[in-house]
């Protein structure tokens, strides 16, 4: 009788007992969904400083910068989230929340107003 393969990360896959797949994958798509925002928000800094916009080259700077962290932060956030719920549900414990998703909004919301306003007044 063979092993089962070893699976990384160890801190995930090696406690509990394996959960009903469907939960799994469900929260492999949640993690997608996570890095799809990622790359938005990267594509929007790209965007933002390559753009020529009518708004003050270091406001437009300081957009794209807040945007690029914001995508960090999101994969950083899909990374934990996707660990964190895995690991919970191969220990029957609760489900995590989100604390990241808040400032995440946050930053988004800012930036959003901060280009309606520049836009509004050129």
């Amino acid at each position: 009788m063979s092993q089962p393969p070893r699976r990384w990360p160890r801190r995930v896959y090696g406690v509990g007992t394996e959960p009903d797949p469907r939960f799994s994958l469900a929260n492999e798509r949640t993690f997608l969904a996570w890095i799809r925002t990622t790359l938005a928000l990267l594509a929007g800094a790209a965007a933002i400083d390559a753009l020529a916009l009518p708004m003050p080259r270091p406001v437009q700077q300081t957009i794209a910068v807040l945007l690029a962290l914001a995508g960090i932060g999101c994969a950083i956030t899909a990374w934990r989230g996707w660990a964190a719920a895995e690991r919970a549900m191969r220990l029957g414990h609760p489900l995590p929340g989100n604390a990241a998703a808040l400032p995440l909004v946050a930053v988004v919301v800012a930036v959003a107003v901060v280009v309606a306003v520049t836009a509004l007044a050129g």
